[in-house]
């Protein structure tokens, strides 16, 4: 059985090739950043035009790549929501009339739900159930995944996401667009106890997320530094760092004593951070945790996680309910 998944929700035009054993046949993903720079964040029409112009070169590299031809796929996957509407809409017109062409079966999934498939592109034998934090520019969430692919929502940012919360400071430190992985990198050099950064809704068991008071605090301690704020760079963006992995390590230990779970995963595009990688693996031992962490290649959107989403729920006889996935946070 071989999928080709397709993923436009943001502003990376995706395609990958996944057989049943999720091996990756082929893939090719066009990113957008370069053009949305000199805007500081993704403008979503000039998305969508940049979707429109890469879309069927990115499916046919991807064919390519697995020395495939186009009527030797077996399902066709896209990503239906969430994301931006005119780049979901490019997206989803070409697979609905690319399986028209072919003839073949079409599927529709979460986008979310294709980053926790990243976890099986690294771990083919991953066994349900499991914990899953989703953590990315857009998302911040726990999920748990039960044995059927059900998903409970356990809890998710009341504000800004990580990745944002990365972003946004980034921005106000100057380091232009996308901030978050020059955030990373200079907080290697810097020291993690330079500022003390509000930890929100850190009640034990609370399992909600809030990220905006950063930008907040963030700004009032540039204000205090003033002219040696230069000197300091690296040693604000360890703290900020260190303050959301802060965060984020102490709720899903909460989330894992809740479900009583001892298999986890971390996915999406803040899950490629270097810091927040060693920080799980060191809760995964203290725990007794069996973690997942994809490969970095697939942390961030892609065609490949959604081919790999689909191959799961083939796996499983759970074809998705028509409609079942729109937009903000419908899980089945």
């Amino acid at each position: 059985m071989i999928v080709l998944g397709i993923e436009t929700s943001c502003d990376e035009t995706g395609c990958g090739i996944v057989d049943e054993n999720y091996r990756v046949l082929g893939q090719s993903l066009y990113s957008q950043v370069a053009t949305h720079a000199r805007f500081g964040g993704v403008v979503p029409e000039v998305a969508a035009r940049a979707h429109l112009e890469k879309i069927d070169p990115v499916v046919r590299a991807a064919l390519e790549e697995a020395q495939l031809a186009a009527d030797a796929v077996d399902v066709i996957a896209y990503t239906r929501g969430p994301g931006l509407m005119g780049p979901l809409l490019v997206g989803t017109s070409f697979a609905q009339g690319l399986s028209k062409a072919l003839n073949k079966p079409l599927m529709g999934l979460n986008h979310l739900e294709g980053h926790l498939a990243s976890a099986y592109l690294t771990d083919p034998n991953l066994k349900l159930p499991f914990l899953a934090l989703l953590v990315s520019g857009g998302h911040t969430e726990l999920v748990h995944v039960g044995e059927g692919l059900e998903f409970r929502l356990l809890g998710q940012t009341r504000d800004d996401a990580a990745g944002e919360a990365f972003d946004k400071c980034g921005k106000i430190l100057g380091l232009g667009y996308p901030a978050g992985p020059e955030v990373a990198r200079l907080a290697e050099t810097g020291r993690r106890d330079f500022l003390t950064l509000p930890h929100a809704l850190m009640e034990r068991g609370n399992l909600e997320f809030s990220f905006s008071g950063l930008k907040t605090a963030v700004t009032r301690e540039i204000e205090k530094l003033g002219a040696s704020i230069s000197d300091h760079i690296p040693d604000v963006c360890a703290s900020l760092e260190t303050a959301i992995v802060d965060v984020l390590i102490s709720k899903t230990r909460w989330a894992l004593e809740a479900c009583d779970e001892n298999r986890l995963i971390v996915a999406g595009g803040v899950a490629a951070n270097n810091y927040l990688r060693s920080r799980m693996a060191e809760l995964a031992r203290k725990e007794g945790v069996h973690l997942v962490l994809p490969e970095k290649k697939f942390c961030g959107d892609n065609g490949v996680m959604m081919a790999a989403a689909a191959q799961k729920r083939l796996e499983l006889g759970k074809w998705p309910a028509s409609g079942a996935v729109t937009a903000g946070l419908s899980w089945e």
